[in-house]
């Protein structure tokens, strides 16, 4: 039988990948790269380049290949026998980077290299990779006694199968709750879009009525439009205790013990390797110096951000009470009372806007966008195969009609796919011989899929999202690097990584980007200055709760794994409780179990991280700055850019990156500004 997973295609064959294929294609793989590795070793008694790391690379390429579909059609495609194979395969793939890691020769290989007349003929992307290795050498415990490294080895593996238990118990809680209705009076207040998707929700489902469930294209309208209370009430404490020992699957999926577990086992290896806490250790790979220096950052927001928000919810509360009477506001009123108050202070909703953004328009406009400021064109390509018939591929090609990268786009929620939005890579870019392997990412949402025979339709937000994952897609995809380990996204300090990301979000409010990206779906007509007016207007609506919520994010995750003691235990609750007294506005009710399904930093690689989308925004709002001053499609500017962010991947330190492009380093006053936070 022909393994597609071993068959050297240009990209992968999602049709023929079976669960059964997983574990017999990575045992072949990791199998024939240790023998390989051996024999490079054997082979050489001085290392360089292309004896060595040149060769590495290649087994590390052909073992993504290999693994890449599983991990990501595991992500959007879940079953039970693919996740079987999935989690067996986890320790595999964990035992063969820790002996990568561990590895003496291998260690000594590179660390002669780096000592000797080789360094200083490579180039400084060359001499990144062996630097950023000799870190990782460390951080994988290559100092440590045999006893030490085996227990390092199994701490890595157990992490690997509970954080992939974490997302599982947060996928399979989320589906496992739904709402029929056959009556559509509770649904009063909600959108025709909403109404309908529930009603194509059940529909799907071979049921008469509406269909309501925790994916967010559901879940957010019922939140911020339904009229009736207990409705609402009844989807917040689904949704606030999946994956808990709370609400009404309580202890089915419980993910509580799962956290325990998973912050006992991070400290543990954070201890073995000598750091304090696992907020040092994960500190290790990132732009911020140590740990107090993320806390005084947070603070200082904090500081900014509590004070404007608490008024912000004050002035809710007085519209709540003077204009409906109602006087007692729960954590399941706020979205709906806060739409009402949007309505009635600037007289908008995201529904009114979702007309002008169809599918249709923002696609390409948000092609144009990028083709204005970097100088590319994205292109449709025919027949290439996908994992499921919503998927779009495209090419990216530059001026000179050179393909730049390619990538898959996957928009829209359902069963079986995980939450959220994210970018992930398919392939590198690397030299092959006298060629240059083009690389190739994947592109996933959880949009509002198409309602019978209308274009699917956006929110503003989801628009803003859709621009937010572009901009991880183009910082992988527009690398000039040939070096796999430090192409793209690879190699960038992951406090930086959302750098590109954030700052083309800003493009979703600029008038000229607007009319490449807004138009009716029924007439094309363009979004009236009027409406756009109001809709800066409203840019920064209960701009001080959101903050505050995201602070309350990143400081307990900080937090917790900086706090970590292991005769206390994570005192998870205890901690996100302290947190709030500090930073949050709004406590919400007791049994809330928002840990138990806080992916990022439990199965997402945001552990000890979080605090970097607030890091990164710092870069990003000042980097948009300079297309303030200079032009919002400046063609210097946005080439500057491209070569000085976008092209240069993680061959480089992230700040050298953007000191080239700014000529200075970053400054915190853009972030305010544009966040609508008085400085």
């Amino acid at each position: 039988m022909t393994n597609p997973l071993l068959t050297a295609t240009d990209l992968p064959c999602f049709a023929a990948i079976q669960p059964e294929h997983v574990e017999p294609a990575l045992d072949q793989v990791l199998a024939a790269n240790r023998a390989e590795l051996e024999r490079l070793l054997a082979a050489n008694t001085v290392y360089c380049w292309d004896n060595l790391i040149r060769p590495l690379e290649e087994l590390a390429d052909r073992l993504n290949k290999t693994w890449s579909p599983v991990s990501h059609l595991q992500a959007v495609c879940d079953s039970e026998s693919l996740r079987a194979a999935y989690n067996a395969s986890l320790p595999k793939l964990s035992a063969y980077h820790s002996e990568l890691g561990q590895h003496a020769g291998l260690y000594r290989a590179y660390r002669q290299i780096a000592d000797g007349s080789e360094y200083a003929r490579l180039d400084p992307a060359q001499r990144k990779v062996i630097d950023d290795a000799l870190r990782d050498f460390r951080l994988s415990g290559i100092a440590l006694p045999p006893e030490q490294q085996s227990r390092y080895k199994e701490i890595q593996q157990e992490l690997a199968s509970l954080s992939a238990k974490f997302s599982e118990n947060v996928l399979d809680a989320t589906q496992a709750w739904t709402k029929h209705l056959s009556d559509a009076a509770p649904l009063a207040g909600l959108p025709d879009s909403a109404q309908a998707l529930a009603r194509q929700a059940a529909q799907q489902r071979g049921l008469d009525g509406w269909l309501l469930t925790l994916e967010l294209p559901s879940y957010l309208p019922v939140l911020n439009y339904a009229d009736d209370r207990a409705l609402r009430q009844e989807l917040y404490d689904a949704y606030c205790t999946r994956a808990s020992e709370q609400g009404p699957n309580a202890g089915q999926w419980d993910n509580g013990p799962v956290i325990e577990q998973i912050l006992a086992l991070r400290h543990e290896l954070a201890r073995l390797l000598d750091f304090r806490d696992y907020a040092e250790y994960s500190l290790a790979t990132k732009m911020a110096d140590s740990p107090d220096q993320v806390l005084e950052f947070l603070n200082d927001l904090a500081r900014r951000a509590k004070p404007q928000a608490q008024r912000e919810l004050n002035e809710l509360r007085e519209f709540a009470r003077d204009q409906f009477g109602q006087d007692d506001l729960q954590a399941w009123d706020i979205g709906y009372y806060a739409e009402k108050l949007r309505l009635h202070r600037y007289r908008l909703s995201q529904e009114e806007l979702r007309p002008y953004f169809p599918i249709t328009r923002v696609l390409p406009g948000l092609f144009g966008v990028a083709e204005r400021l970097f100088g590319i064109a994205v292109r449709p390509i025919d027949g290439v195969e996908t994992w499921h018939p919503d998927v779009q591929v495209y090419e990216i090609v530059d001026a000179d009609g050179m393909q730049r990268g390619r990538f898959y786009l996957d928009l829209y929620a359902r069963s079986h796919k995980r939450g959220g939005a994210w970018m992930d890579g398919c392939l590198a870019r690397r030299r092959l011989g006298d060629a240059v392997r083009r690389p190739a990412a994947y592109l996933i949402g959880n949009f509002t899929p198409p309602v019978g025979d209308d274009p699917a339709l956006l929110t503003h937000h989801e628009v803003v999202t859709m621009f937010h994952e572009f901009g991880h897609g183009l910082h992988h995809l527009l690398t000039t690097i040939n070096y796999l380990p430090v192409a793209g996204i690879h190699g960038v300090e992951w406090d930086a990584v959302e750098l590109p990301s954030q700052f083309l979000e800003n493009w979703c409010w600029s008038r000229e980007a607007l009319d490449l990206l807004a138009g009716h779906y029924q007439t094309g007509e363009p979004l009236p200055e009027e409406l756009y007016q109001r809709m800066l207007a409203a840019k920064h609506f209960q701009a001080g709760i959101f903050l505050a919520r995201q602070l309350e994010f990143g400081l307990f995750d900080l937090r917790l794994h900086r706090e970590y003691d292991p005769a206390q235990g994570g005192r998870v609750l205890e901690i996100l409780n302290a947190v709030r007294r500090q930073v949050a506005v709004i406590t919400p009710p007791a049994y809330n179990r928002f840990p138990n399904a806080f992916t990022h930093i439990f199965s997402g690689g945001y552990a000890a991280g979080y605090y970097s989308y607030k890091w990164a925004e710092v870069l990003s709002a000042d980097a948009f700055s300079a297309f303030e001053e200079n032009g919002i499609f400046d063609v210097a500017t946005g080439t500057r850019f491209r070569e000085s962010i976008l092209e240069v991947g993680g061959s480089r330190p992230a700040m050298t990156s953007f000191v080239e492009f700014r000529g200075r380093k970053p400054r915190i006053e853009p972030l305010l500004r544009l966040s609508g936070i008085a400085a």
